[in-house]
């Protein structure tokens, strides 16, 4: 049991520090697509594929500093200089991959970053950090508050 809790503890940490705090404040109880449970290395896999190219990571980073409310597509063109049909594709694969959320307000469709897919992908990476001993993690902890 330490070390689930030292886990959730570290992603915590992390997701406060990226993130804000978030709700409920126990990351390791955030809804992951509708259900309580962990992200797998398949979905792992598929949402790193999706950051692993320049426009989409830059899109994405662009989507987790607005926050929440997200951007219209036609901010996140002028802001990214992409065009919209570019732009298009890029934001089906980080929506296939399930790292962004869409609403549609009015004719304007607007993006943002999936704050608990991304909290999820964390806790994924950090599961085994230093044999879960959150004591041997301070180094991952400092670069992230110095970043």
């Amino acid at each position: 049991m330490f070390r689930y809790n030292g886990i959730c503890r570290i992603v915590n940490i992390l997701a406060d520090l990226i993130c804000g705090p978030m709700e409920p404040a126990d990351i390791c109880k955030i809804r992951y697509f509708g259900y309580y449970r962990s992200m797998d290395q398949e979905l792992a896999i598929e949402a790193f594929a999706a950051l692993a190219q320049d426009s989409r990571l830059a899109i994405f980073r662009l989507l987790v500093r607005e926050g929440p409310g997200g951007l219209p597509v036609g901010e996140i063109s002028r802001q990214l200089s992409i065009v919209p049909s570019t732009l298009s594709g890029h934001l089906g694969v980080l929506k296939r991959a399930r790292l962004l959320k869409s609403t549609r307000h009015k004719r304007e469709i607007h993006y943002a970053a999936n704050l608990g897919a991304m909290s999820d992908l964390l806790r994924f990476m950090l599961e085994d950090c230093c044999n879960g001993r959150v004591e041997n993690c301070g180094e991952i902890v400092s670069l992230l508050k110095s970043g």
